[in-house]
């Protein structure tokens, strides 16, 4: 498994509404995120600069890159554009970050 972190942007004020959001994550949803290879998934939030932090594990033969391609992904970016920061096609503004130190 491989570990990959990175941040988003969630506009001002749209705290609660993330979150109720996430808490209401459709199934289709997440069988797509786990079929991608994409496993151990947390979001957090940095309330003072609204600066989203996720971090995850993926399998070595993950798919993530096909995951535009999907529907069911479209209508989640879609869903989520009004409350943070996106690409033109609604894909969140995403900035990696790169592991600096690593403790087990």
């Amino acid at each position: 498994m491989e570990k990959i972190a990175f941040t988003m942007q969630l506009n001002p004020g749209q705290r609660d509404e993330y979150k109720r959001r996430h808490d209401e994550i459709q199934d289709d949803l997440k069988t797509l995120l786990l079929q991608a290879g994409i496993r151990d998934y947390s979001i957090f939030l940095d309330e003072k600069n609204h600066v989203l932090f996720a971090v995850l594990r993926r399998t070595k033969n993950h798919h993530m890159d096909e995951l535009p391609s999907h529907e069911v992904m479209r209508r989640w970016w879609e869903f989520m554009a009004p409350i943070m920061e996106t690409h033109d096609t609604n894909e969140p503004v995403v900035h990696p970050l790169e592991m600096m130190f690593h403790m087990d």
